[in-house]
């Protein structure tokens, strides 16, 4: 690698970090005064609307409970509610009788970090982390419905809070005019997804129409401190959709107010974007749902960002009964496991731009670590593939920096022979190339593929929760963040100075010369902060890149082709 590969490389590094760096300054949402409930109380006014759903249908907002029975507004939130913990292998639930809704939700598989053993908390009813996924039924016509504020009564007999089968919570809700619901959620051993069955019975004497409502709502993530070292800080925070028409859509936050979203979708699903994690509404498949995005009451500080669906209403005549139901996937996004709960849900991990180079990125990189056992060592095998692969383009490149090297004396006699006739040295330099056989510009291909696989392994070591606290050998216990004691980067350094020795510099500018003497400082601070992973990846490229330039230059310097 020579020092025009360090040079370009160094560029497209400032460029990529200093665009990162404006996202985060200057894509953030932006602070929204309060608006009315009006967004809430008529979302569906339009032709859009499923036929059996009326526009005057009021999706309910938090914060506004009503009594279960009368369904007057009350006051103050019902506090004597009772609440029970749901808890899997993999997931634990706090359920609460005030809408027979998820409170919190746990990830027990995911401690917050290696010194924190606290599962992750994905869903948490508040804080600066408020992140809601409500679901109830509104009247499509007359009478009352139990939204996810409506008072529920938690039936212990028939549900199993924990165990080593499937574990199930049922709450149930009756109205006077003998409405039944019953609500249940369950979760099945090894799985992220929580089944969401309502058993609906008429009892009454007139018929009965229900929409089901799927309601996600959370604050901005705080902002994270740390430039690169903090990889959340670049990650997408937002909403998203997913229909068979249009694919996968990020519906980012500062768009809720001047261009909010509202389309009626069948086959798809909705969600909630974070780093590595991942909250999804997931509707029958032939259901048609109308999504919507809005912002929810708040200081103009604290604006709450919501997406919601309401699906097309059923009728349940006096007498009789019917049954509803969803998924709600709270959980990791695990690339193997994604394409199983939902179509395009996969696409939840987003790798940018660079997802065309990324996606099979992270492929090998799972069969290496299928192998290996270690994502760090698998890191090194993709660094091994990557220079097989380009070993052809990258042999020319270092044959023809040897032949540069040894003409470089020749190159300053026709310096001195010419002096400023920078015409007359260029035409005799080129004269010399081509008469040796050198190809000055012979760097550049392998610079070029070096620099997109740079930056998609950097995302996928950015968004693949796979890595997530992944251990490699002795004092690196997490590849996702950076080397606590520098020895990579410093590896690194010494790498490049090593390379820059053996790399000729024909006819260039002394201050030029300085500059691309200082880079591998630079990129030494730099990379002090990237994720351990990146930079082994970086490290193990440069010490390879070193060793075959040493070796096909000895070869040349002894007269060898």
């Amino acid at each position: 690698m020579d020092t025009r590969t360090f040079f370009l490389i160094a560029l497209a590094m400032v460029g990529f970090l200093g665009y990162q760096a404006w996202q985060e300054d200057y894509a953030q949402p932006k602070p929204v005064e309060p608006v009315e409930s009006s967004l809430i109380a008529d979302p569906l006014a339009d032709e859009s609307v499923p036929a059996a759903l009326p526009a005057s249908a009021a999706v309910p907002v938090d914060g506004a409970p009503t009594d279960s029975v009368t369904g007057e507004p009350i006051s103050a939130p019902q506090g004597d509610a009772r609440e029970v913990t749901l808890q899997s292998d993999l997931l634990r639930l706090q359920l609460s009788e005030a809408g027979g809704s998820v409170r919190k939700a746990e990830l027990l598989a995911y401690p917050v970090s290696l010194e924190d053993e606290t599962p992750v908390m994905l869903l948490r009813d508040g804080g600066e982390r408020l992140f809601q996924a409500h679901s109830g039924l509104i009247p499509a016509g007359g009478g009352a419905a139990p939204d996810h504020n409506a008072r529920f009564q938690f039936d212990a007999a028939a549900s199993q809070l924990q165990g080593d089968g499937e574990v199930r919570a049922v709450f149930t809700w009756q109205d006077e005019s003998g409405l039944q619901v019953r609500k249940t959620y369950s979760i099945a051993p090894g799985s992220y997804e929580v089944k969401l069955d309502y058993a609906i019975n008429n009892s009454g004497a007139s018929e009965r129409g229900l929409a089901p409502y799927y309601l996600m709502y959370r604050l901005p993530l705080p902002s994270p401190s740390g430039f690169i070292s903090n990889p959340e800080r670049y990650s997408f925070a937002g909403a998203a959709v997913y229909s068979q028409e249009e694919g996968f859509e990020k519906l980012p936050f500062d768009d809720y107010l001047e261009d909010p979203f509202k389309r009626s979708i069948t086959g798809g699903w909705s969600a909630m974007l974070q780093h590595y994690f991942v909250a999804a509404w997931i509707p029958p498949a032939a259901t048609p749902v109308v999504y919507e995005t809005g912002v929810l009451g708040a200081t103009s500080s604290q604006p709450r960002y919501l997406i919601r669906g309401v699906a097309q209403a059923v009728q349940v005549p006096a007498g009789g009964q019917t049954e509803l139901s969803a998924r709600l996937f709270v959980g990791p996004k695990l690339q193997d496991r994604l394409p199983e709960v939902a179509p395009g849900l996969e696409l939840t991990v987003d790798y940018g731009f660079f997802t065309f180079f990324s996606k099979p990125l992270f492929w090998v990189l799972s069969l290496l670590h299928d192998l290996t056992s270690n994502w760090g060592l698998a890191i090194i095998g993709l660094t091994l593939l990557v220079k097989l692969a380009f070993f052809k383009l990258s042999e020319a490149q270092y044959r023809s920096m040897a032949r540069m090297r040894k003409v470089q004396p020749r190159l300053e006699a026709l310096k001195e022979r010419f002096g400023d006739d920078r015409q007359k040295l260029a035409m005799a330099q080129m004269e010399l190339f081509k008469k040796e056989k050198i190809n000055p510009m012979g760097g550049c291909l392998p610079i070029l593929v070096q620099i997109p696989v740079f930056i998609a392994l950097y995302w996928v070591i950015l968004e693949s929760v796979e890595l997530r606290q992944a251990p490699f050998f002795g004092w690196i216990q997490d590849l996702s963040i950076k080397d606590p004691y520098f020895v990579l980067p410093v590896i690194n350094a010494l790498a490049m100075f090593a390379t820059q020795r053996l790399s000729p510099t024909p006819g260039m500018d002394p201050i030029q010369r300085r500059v691309l003497q200082s880079l591998p400082i630079v990129f030494g601070v730099m990379f002090a902060f990237f994720p351990a992973g990146l930079v082994l990846y970086w490290t193990t490229n440069g010490v390879l890149s070193l060793a075959q330039q040493w070796f096909i230059m000895k070869r040349v310097d002894g007269g060898k082709k």
